[in-house]
């Protein structure tokens, strides 16, 4: 059985060479670097593959890191076929096209079906429901790839159905090893035109690279394009070939991870120079300024939070200035936008307390609220002593009153703690008065 569907493999290509990626797409198991924690040997989804029994699940990491071979191996072990999906493309018809076309493939021949959705993360929720009821019934196997983290993009239903399995960048090691190997394949890779690397080359392409096989062989094919038969890559023609094949690479659709990162993090370490330079990249690579819009608001709550209030009003300005504006005049209020947010003070406290909160709750401390706290919107509720004993605050001289909100348990809590810059010295300053208002 084919990896790339129902063809016979030996059914002559016709036209260019796919891409070299492509043609390095791992066959087996054994040749799939890089994700040794999760399918190394004796891990118990390599376990389950091996036995065609694997089931349902959603492939979670950045892009290159082999989520689509996985499905394509997954389906070869358990001698199903291969559908793909394009979540930007596909809707609510194609689902059910998919299902009466796995129901009659089993019918006919008593074969299984897997379906692969790609970036599953942009099918709405109608979409997402519409597979739920087969994934239950077992009409198909199903596995999602997403580079967004599937708690927060696919419906709980359907992620309660499926094992979500995190796959990380590819190490160093594991990068040089695949570009050596089509470097040195004859059959499938570069090996025919004789190509060895200079000092320094190989290492500089598996540095930009960041973990990334696919742009990895992508540089790679570039730099051999360049190339006559016999010749040395240098860390030039590397760098050169990166830099072309990059922003290609982005404005074809790879959700321009590596670009939007770097612009955070940039922002996050008060980078002004780096913030400007990541946002022109990935702007000028094709990026939807939306997106990039939508990490600049996210990096105002989770890196400057308190610290400086008017940081999310700045962002989410800036999100509604480029809906509003699109391309090209959308670049200056987002870049108006990364610039005050890296001079900004920075605080994580925001983020630090609602995971610390979150992390209480996920641990079973969900305690009833407080009957003081209740509403009292019926005469069964008021006899139970819903509202007793609460007081409302403005009543009081100074707006504070002297009651306890947290539920008996958690009494003294505390999750979240003001940092020592920018606005956040008033708001600790502030938290303080309150505890003396209220007696603690």
């Amino acid at each position: 059985m084919s990896l790339f569907g129902d063809l016979p493999e030996e059914a002559p290509r016709k036209g260019p060479l796919p891409p070299l990626a492509e043609r390095m797409r791992p066959r087996t198991l054994d040749e799939f670097l890089g994700q040794e924690g999760v399918v190394g040997e004796g891990k118990a989804l390599r376990r389950a593959i091996e036995g065609g029994v694997a089931g349902s699940m959603l492939l979670w990491g950045p892009p290159g890191v082999g989520k689509t071979t996985l499905a394509l191996l997954i389906a070869q072990r358990a001698d199903l076929h291969f559908q793909p999906f394009s979540a930007v493309l596909a809707g609510v018809a194609q689902v059910r096209e998919a299902v009466a076309e796995a129901a009659a493939r089993r019918s006919k021949d008593g074969r299984g079906t897997l379906v692969f959705v790609d970036e599953i993360h942009r099918f709405n929720k109608a979409q997402q429901d519409a597979f739920l009821p087969h994934v239950e019934r077992g009409e198909f196997v199903l596995i999602g790839a997403t580079t967004e983290n599937p708690s927060f993009s696919v419906n709980g239903a359907l992620l309660s159905r499926c094992r979500v399995v995190p796959l990380q960048p590819l190490s160093p090691q594991a990068v040089a090893s695949l570009v050596e190997q089509a470097l040195a394949d004859r059959e499938r890779g570069l090996g025919v035109r004789g190509l060895s690397f200079g000092e320094g080359a190989l290492d500089r392409l598996v540095a930009l690279a960041s973990g990334d096989a696919r742009r990895a062989l992508g540089c790679l094919e570039a730099c051999a394009a360049t190339c006559l038969d016999g010749d040395v890559i240098t860390a030039e023609v590397v760098a050169e070939a990166f830099q072309q094949r990059v922003l290609r690479h982005d404005k074809d659709g790879d959700l321009h991870y590596d670009l939007l990162s770097a612009l955070h993090k940039s922002l996050r370490n008060s980078d002004v120079q780096a913030a400007v330079y990541w946002l022109a990249r990935a702007l000028e690579a094709g990026a939807d300024p939306v997106h990039a819009a939508r990490r600049l608001v996210a990096m105002a709550s989770e890196d400057v939070g308190l610290a400086d209030p008017m940081a999310l009003q700045v962002a989410v300005a800036a999100l509604q200035a480029a809906q509003f504006l699109g391309m090209p005049e959308a670049r200056l209020p987002l870049a108006q936008a990364a610039i005050y947010l890296a001079a900004a003070p920075k605080s994580n406290s925001v983020i630090a307390a609602i995971m610390a909160a979150g992390e209480r709750v996920r641990r079973g401390e969900q305690f009833p609220v407080p009957p003081h706290l209740r509403n009292a919107t019926t005469k069964l509720a008021a006899d139970l002593g819903h509202g007793e004993g609460y007081v409302y605050a403005h009543d009081t001289e100074e707006g504070v009153a002297r009651m306890q909100c947290l539920p008996e348990g958690m009494t003294g809590a505390r999750f979240y703690e003001p940092g020592d810059r920018g606005f956040e010295k008033k708001i600790a300053e502030r938290l303080a008065e309150i505890a003396r208002l209220r007696g603690g």
